[in-house]
């Protein structure tokens, strides 16, 4: 084989090896940011698994059976898997909805510095559980999209790289939004004449 031969099929397989090294990088960085923000949602809901408690004591005074219930919700969230975790923080999403929307029947509740402090914080934690949600589906949207695409779909399959889920965990201070339809009503103007 003669040099003529030898420095393009070089060349090439240079070019290949680095594509291949800079795929392979590029799914590990992805990889690891999500792990990152996966972590950095179970920081928030920790933090928010903490103020339960507190919203506890101070809705207890009000109406006690939606205390004991979040007390035993939140003992119960170390010992569960991660993807029953998930589940978990999705009930207690929704109970948190639930509680607050208790919370409106009592206007002397509403009106307590100690609730609108604690309803504050959770508002703070809830948007930091939103960013951190969004930074994780946006990695996950990156890496899946590698994944799918040619040719770094080449090193997904080598090396085992799968698609992965999106979070959806539903915020405690997310409202739904109300139906609304617009119905079209023809008024027919009956005149006499």
């Amino acid at each position: 084989m003669g040099p003529q031969v030898f420095f393009p099929v070089l060349f090439v397989a240079v070019v290949l090896s680095a594509w291949a090294i800079g795929t392979y990088n590029k799914f590990i960085k992805y990889k690891n940011r999500i792990e990152e923000s996966l972590n950095g949602i179970d920081v928030a809901l920790k933090r928010r698994a903490n103020l339960i408690p507190n919203f506890v004591r101070v809705i207890e005074g009000y109406s006690t059976h939606e205390g004991k219930i979040f007390q035993e919700k939140t003992r119960q969230l170390g010992m569960l898997s991660e993807p029953d975790r998930i589940e978990q923080e999705r009930r207690i999403s929704k109970n948190i909805g639930g509680l607050l929307a208790v919370a409106e029947a009592y206007p002397d509740l509403k009106a307590s510095a100690n609730f609108l402090d604690l309803q504050n914080s959770l508002d703070e934690i809830e948007q930091d559980v939103q960013q951190a949600r969004n930074r994780y589906n946006n990695y996950i949207a990156r890496f899946n999209t590698m994944v799918e695409s040619f040719p770094a779909s080449l090193i997904a399959g080598r090396y085992h790289f799968e698609k992965q889920e999106y979070l959806a965990l539903e915020l405690a201070t997310q409202r739904e939004m109300p139906d609304v339809s617009f119905a079209i009503t023809q008024e027919t103007d009956s005149k006499e004449t």
